[in-house]
């Protein structure tokens, strides 16, 4: 038996992995959530795993909300040129 088959709280550590980014964006309906809940109350290794999986997650959209100045005017100028090169292929 493998590992991710462990089922605690009636949710396998497979299952609650399949459900842990819509779990973390608060996608799943209640249902589901209060299953993967149950199962990460009981499942130390499926909490520490979703805990290190809503703080990566958290980290990415911090930095993608984070102004980065835009693209270099040189580049852009480059890319238009080049976008208009291939619309008139």
């Amino acid at each position: 038996m493998s590992v991710l088959d462990r089922v605690v709280g009636g949710v396998s550590c497979r299952e609650v992995l399949v459900d842990l980014s819509e779990y973390v964006d608060g996608e799943l309906p209640p249902t589901r959530v209060a299953a993967v809940e149950a199962h990460l109350a009981g499942c130390d290794r499926c909490e520490r795993f979703g805990g290190r999986f809503a703080s990566t997650v958290a980290a990415l959209r911090r930095s993608l909300a984070r102004p980065t100045g835009g693209v270099p005017p040189e580049m852009a100028a480059g890319l238009r040129r080049r976008l208009a090169e291939d619309g008139a292929a």
